[in-house]
């Protein structure tokens, strides 16, 4: 019904990276697109009205007076928002944006689930590239950007559609994990971690999630499988699908140019799954050696006064120390700032709080910002970020709290030094924090000696 009866299209929180992805997809299937959010701003609202897509800024009932056939209903989105509660009280067709994927975009190929606590994006991006590169051209799905397809979603005209399993909740209406609508026929599972605090209460929760994504891969598909984790071989144990185990070791002579081990262990996944797939060790080659990898992973943002400035999405206590190891790995000897907005609905819990100590602990200086959204956690559960600053100060690392870039920079700008390595970590904007660093950093000659001369 969805496919065969629908003409027009209604997303609501249209601005969403995968929402406007899709709606874009939709818009070139010759579907009639609209879309509502409250956040209409660049580089999403030029995204879509570059497509045709018009956009209208709030939700209100009205919204729908051209009333469209299908409404998407986003994953932010909650009773009470007027949109939905028109829709519910005139009893329209509705959707969650995995629905809408699996019936418009995955029915009909081989699926590919990349799942996992970590290093979706990537492997998703690079498993695309390696196809696309041999010429199968693949459809894609991902949660993030890739630099080598300059978009995060493409109906290709191969009979693959890649695609980044998510375990998060669907919607409000329905709080299964995104990756069980995906229709797998060949599932990477990367690791298993305890995430997500705010839908999980403990890893056995995470657990349960992974486990119906392998309870409904069909017998004639296929699980590659993460063989290093015991999670992850506990989760697949008892499959009623072929499993095929990967370790680094798959990764032994094939090169890539993204460091660190937990992306060369992604390419050995993605080494793994294009064998199966037929593909030659020169054609898998030729991928790992083109990929320019993903935006927000590892990504140069600029250099300035010597300084070199990256953006990492990263915003889990492993994820922190597998991008810090890289950074170490690609800028020897080279001093190395951590800064960290504790954002995502984990971080901004207090379950982490050891962890993520730790992890910082690896930068050689570290800043944390406030605690994102935190009149909406009661006071025991909120993280404490003046907490690990005092721990890693007892542990001799220059450390500070600062709520936000501003304050930041005004403290950390003095102490840099050429060759310096300033890693931001967010999975969000942390206000602006990258480009106002390097604003700072071309400040004239005078600024950048007077800076020099006050670093320890």
């Amino acid at each position: 019904m969805l496919t065969k009866e629908v003409n027009f299209v209604h997303f609501v929180g249209i601005c969403g990276t995968a929402m406007a992805a899709v709606a874009a997809l939709c818009r070139d299937r010759g579907y009639t697109v609209t879309g509502s959010d409250e956040n209409v701003y660049p580089p999403m609202s030029t995204f879509l009205e570059a497509r045709g897509i018009r956009v209208i800024a709030g939700f209100c009932a009205e919204n729908l007076d051209h009333r469209p056939e299908l409404v998407i209903i986003g994953n932010a989105m909650k009773r009470g928002n007027p949109e939905v509660e028109r829709l519910l009280d005139e009893r329209w067709n509705f959707c969650s944006l995995p629905e809408l994927v699996r019936e418009f975009f995955i029915r009909g190929k081989h699926s590919i689930v990349v799942a996992g606590t970590h290093g979706k994006t990537t492997t998703t991006s690079l498993l695309a590239w390696v196809l696309e590169s041999a010429g199968l051209a693949p459809s894609f799905l991902i949660g993030g950007l890739p630099n080598n397809f300059g978009a995060g979603a493409r109906a290709g005209t191969g009979p693959h559609f890649v695609i980044e399993g998510d375990e998060y909740d669907t919607a409000f209406f329905d709080k299964r994990s995104k990756f069980v609508h995906y229709l797998p026929d060949t599932v990477i599972l990367n690791n298993i971690e305890f995430d997500h605090a705010d839908i999980f209460p403990d890893l056995a929760a995470v657990k349960r999630a992974f486990r119906q994504l392998v309870a409904i891969i069909p017998r004639r598909g296929l699980i590659v499988a993460n063989g290093d984790d015991a999670n992850v071989r506990e989760v697949v144990a008892g499959a009623q699908t072929p499993v095929q185990f990967f370790t680094l070791a798959d990764f032994d002579g094939y090169t890539i140019s993204l460091a660190g081990d937990h992306n060369h262990r992604n390419a050995a996944a993605v080494a793994v799954v294009g064998t199966v797939l037929g593909l030659t060790r020169e054609q898998i080659q030729r991928g790992f050696a083109t990929f320019t990898g993903v935006k927000r992973r590892m990504e140069v943002r600029g250099e300035a006064g010597g300084v070199t400035v990256l953006d990492d999405f990263a915003h889990h206590p492993t994820a922190l120390v597998e991008t810090i190891r890289a950074i170490r790995e690609k800028y020897p000897q080279r001093r190395l700032w951590a800064l960290f907005e504790p954002r995502s609905n984990t971080t901004r819990r207090n379950v982490f709080q050891r962890e993520l100590t730790a992890a910082l602990a690896l930068a050689d200086g570290i800043f944390i910002a406030k605690v994102d959204r935190l009149n909406e956690l009661p006071e025991a559960e909120r993280l404490n970020p003046e907490q690990i600053v005092v721990e890693l100060q007892a542990q001799g690392k220059p450390a500070a709290y600062a709520a936000g870039a501003d304050a930041i920079i005004a403290v950390l700008v003095p102490q840099l030094q050429p060759g310096d390595v300033v890693a931001v970590f967010s999975n969000g904007g942390f206000g602006g924090i990258h480009d106002k660093l390097l604003m700072w950093l071309r400040q004239t000659d005078v600024f950048a000696c007077g800076a020099r001369e006050k670093s320890p």
